[in-house]
């Protein structure tokens, strides 16, 4: 089986990889993405690009521009890769009956994108979740009394907005328009995950840690086993019925209880762990389960670096640093394919430079333009109007 797939988003090393997968087993790629340039612009696996008004600048538009660009590429597979997913998914009732979007209606994915939301599904799962109240609540108010406690918007990736406030802290005030959340703080060990489902059904785990951070994005992550963390996200995923990729913050407290924190329901990092034409065969085939690549430490090399250099003036841990820059594999480098890597910093100048401007990780900007931080209101749309 061959067609046509298009990948919402071209800017990240996940997409890249998506791109290469689908290309390796045959299938025509094309590319949506707001930026004139991007990483998996540079691709040999990529037929076209398509620049496409951001969902920042209005859904409608860019959902036209998708609607677009599906027409006239005869585009038989819709494949979300990152915070723009809860924008894409209003496209179900748009698309032709032969094109297939990889992803749950709006309304699901909402529901989940809002950390209020995910936490409450989780509760009604009977799975562990951190008591959590909406900032404004006097519910939050008094769990705030008890003990450390999480603040956090309601819309949010990257680490953008979190701040951990000791027992007894005075909560901030509720701004209109950007709600958050005031969650119980679980001390332990933070691990992160992605999956591939169909119908409730996983393929695939990946269940991974950041061994490399810059800010509060992981950029050299290492793969683990852990049977408890797989357990908790098999069963969310069958009580939830998920198609797509979808992806778990979870923390693990002392006793070895996994605790969900925040879903994502989108790809994340973890997708670097599957060979990449496997990606492509799992997302196509629910019965296919996708097999590994041999390593079990991956980097983004630039950010890595990035942090490198830095720690050596920051009196950081430069020596393990700079052996784990050497010795770990990039997710993006590909010899029959190396322009995404060589070219990196020229397609990613627009991030950098914004990254540069607002003094942050390139990280927590990279998807500014393209992500759902609207108020929940709007969750409530039915599938067929746009927001």
């Amino acid at each position: 089986m061959t067609g046509n797939v298009l990948i919402t988003l071209g800017r990240l090393p996940k997409a890249l990889d998506l791109a290469r997968g689908f290309a390796d087993i045959g299938w025509r790629v094309f590319v949506a993405e707001p930026f004139k340039r991007h990483l998996a612009g540079a691709s040999r696996s990529v037929v076209r690009s398509h620049r496409v008004a951001a969902p920042a600048d209005g859904t409608a538009r860019y959902l036209d521009d998708l609607s677009r660009v599906i027409a006239a590429e005869r585009i038989d597979l819709v494949l979300p890769v990152s915070e723009e997913t809860p924008h894409v998914a209003f496209l179900r009732e748009r698309l032709p009956k032969a094109t297939t979007l990889f992803t749950m209606p709006p309304d699901s994915v909402l529901r989940l994108h809002d950390k209020h939301g995910f936490a409450r599904r989780a509760a009604a799962f009977g799975l562990d979740a951190p008591e959590t109240h909406a900032l404004g609540d006097p519910a939050a108010a008094a769990l705030a009394r008890t003990g450390p406690v999480v603040v956090k918007p309601v819309h949010s990736c990257s680490g953008r907005g979190v701040r951990i406030l000791a027992a007894g802290a005075d909560l901030p005030s509720p701004r209109p328009g950007a709600p958050a959340i005031v969650q119980r703080f679980v001390p332990g060990d933070e691990y992160s995950s992605c999956s591939i489902a169909h119908a409730g059904r996983i393929s695939s785990t990946v269940v991974y840690r950041a061994v490399q951070k810059s800010g509060s994005v992981a950029v050299a992550f290492e793969r683990v086993e852990h049977a408890a963390i797989e357990d908790w996200i098999r069963r969310f995923v069958a009580a939830e019925g998920w198609t797509g990729f979808i992806a778990f913050d979870v923390i693990v407290d002392a006793a070895g209880v996994p605790w969900g924190i925040e879903c994502n329901p989108r790809a994340t990092s973890g997708l670097h762990f599957w060979r990449r034409d496997e990606i492509a065969r799992a997302v196509l085939d629910p019965a296919h389960a996708p097999r590994l690549r041999p390593e079990t430490r991956l980097q983004q090399f630039y950010p890595a670096l990035t942090e490198t250099q830095m720690s050596l003036f920051r009196r950081g841990p430069f020596a393990s640093n700079l052996r784990r820059l050497l010795t770990t594999r990039d997710v993006t480098w590909e010899s029959r394919d190396p322009l995404p890597f060589l070219t990196m910093t020229a397609t990613s100048w627009p991030i950098i430079r914004l990254a540069m401007a607002r003094g942050v990780p390139f990280g927590e900007v990279a998807t500014l333009d393209v992500g759902w931080y609207q108020p929940p209101a709007l969750a409530s749309l039915p599938a067929g109007r746009n927001p």
